[in-house]
């Protein structure tokens, strides 16, 4: 008869093989690497990001500008979709949504109307003298300051000067000047300070804003590498160089570390591939190219990808206003999908839509999320195995939907089981943390 080996008692050995200078000189020749890993993608910051920028004309930006946007939202919806019936059937919401998210567009509306404004010095300021230009400046630095002091301010705050091309370059950088001068005068730079850099083709004027940014940075005695900017790409040397390599990853690294987001500019960019006015969109194919070398390029580095805007404005008849407020709201559900979590709104009528989108979009992804984080975290079984890539992505996901309004904390932790903690360190995994994580009790 065959001998039968004797089953061990206790755990399996484990043996190796490589010695420990092995060992050791794979981890030394990989330390640079390590570095540069560390250096090129530290991941998202976990911080709040805006659903949307805003744009004001210079001139027209006041200091009741936000509220104005506000009522101006509400008054289109009571005249247009006075209640949350009218709205899902326009949007073509589930009836199970159609009144929460109708709530929330009002609630939202009330009480914090825009999430980030840009105060515009460049296509939409139009042709003013620099005497005009010095004084929107520095009222806009006036009036920011004050809001933010008052608490009146959207959550992020701050100006799109002109690009560095020659032409324009002196009064774009003299615009910057007074603006962040006037913000240091009237107390100190606001944390939610945003710059926008546009019409950039190479990297080397992204280096040269990094370059102006620690000058003033160096003239006020502040840390340097606080003032971050966010570059626009509105050409196509913007995504591929004449090399044939993607310029938009070598603007992120031009920036060393002050980059924050890529803003799509929907139609200077399709008018620099030659697409005609009428097709000039954000589901154009020549778009999605665009967003997705972008967002490639941002990926892991911290830098977040914004799209662009609808030009068809929400103004007139009923119908007219139904029509544009359909073809936003299925533009901004698209670009979620797509992970671009942020937009360009461009009227108080669209405000409505980006917030109907975003809440809509964060509330059918509640249960399913939690009921796969919740078989994650307690190992229970289930019809799909995920791993812990989307179990990031999963808690990342119900953080932002709290962050913009659309899910409250205390509904998500009832759902799964995590509180905000758990999910943070869900989304932003420490080395063991998702294999060793249990939910919390209760």
């Amino acid at each position: 008869m065959p001998s039968r080996q004797k089953k061990p008692n206790g755990p399996e050995k484990a043996a190796t093989s490589l010695p420990d200078t092995a060992v050791r000189e794979a981890a030394a020749s990989l330390a640079a690497v390590d570095a540069e890993l560390a250096r090129r993608y530290p991941g998202d910051p976990g911080t709040r990001q805006p659903v949307h920028t805003v744009y004001v004309p210079g001139e027209d930006f006041a200091a009741d500008t936000i509220r104005s946007w506000g009522d101006q939202a509400l008054a289109a919806l009571d005249e247009h979709a006075p209640d949350a019936g009218t709205f899902a059937a326009v949007l073509g919401l589930p009836d199970h949504l159609a009144e929460p998210v109708h709530t929330r567009v009002r609630a939202k509306l009330e009480r914090e109307p825009v999430d980030d404004i840009r105060v515009d010095f460049e296509d939409g300021y139009g042709g003013r003298t620099d005497a005009d230009e010095d004084a929107h400046a520095a009222r806009a630095a006036r009036l920011i300051a004050q809001a933010y002091a008052d608490g009146t301010a959207a959550p992020y705050s701050g100006i799109r000067m002109k690009c560095l091309e020659a032409s324009v370059r002196d009064r774009g950088i003299r615009t910057l000047d007074i603006f962040l001068t006037g913000l240091m005068r009237h107390g100190s730079l606001p944390d939610g300070l945003m710059l926008t850099l546009p019409k950039v083709t190479y990297a080397e004027q992204v280096a040269a804003f990094a370059r102006l940014l620690e000058a003033f940075e160096r003239a006020h005695g502040l840390r340097t590498g606080l003032i971050g900017f966010e570059i626009q790409i509105e050409t196509s040397q913007a995504v591929l160089a004449a090399d044939g390599t993607a310029t938009v990853a070598r603007m992120i690294d031009a920036a060393g570390g002050r980059a924050t987001g890529l803003h799509y500019g929907t139609f200077d960019y399709s008018a620099s591939l030659g697409v005609s006015a009428a097709h000039q969109a954000g589901d154009h194919p020549a778009a999605d190219h665009a967003k997705a070398v972008m967002q490639v390029a941002a990926a892991g580095t911290g830098v977040r990808v914004c799209d662009g805007s609808s030009h068809v404005l929400p103004i007139g008849p009923t119908p007219q206003v139904h029509h544009a407020w359909r073809l936003h709201y299925g533009l901004v559900r698209r670009a979620l999908a797509r992970a671009y979590y942020q937009g360009w709104d461009m009227h108080p009528g669209q405000l409505p839509t980006r917030y109907a989108a975003v809440f809509a979009f964060h509330r059918e992804a509640l249960e399913p999320a939690a009921a796969r984080l919740a078989a994650y975290t307690r190992r229970m079984g289930g019809d799909v195995l995920d791993e812990p890539a989307t179990v990031k992505a999963l808690s990342g996901g119900l953080l932002r939907g709290i962050d913009c309004g659309a899910l409250d904390a205390a509904e998500v932790t009832a759902v799964t089981g995590l509180d905000r903690a758990a999910l943070a360190d869900l989304a932003a995994p420490r080395r063991g943390n998702l294999t060793n994580l249990t939910a919390p009790a209760g």
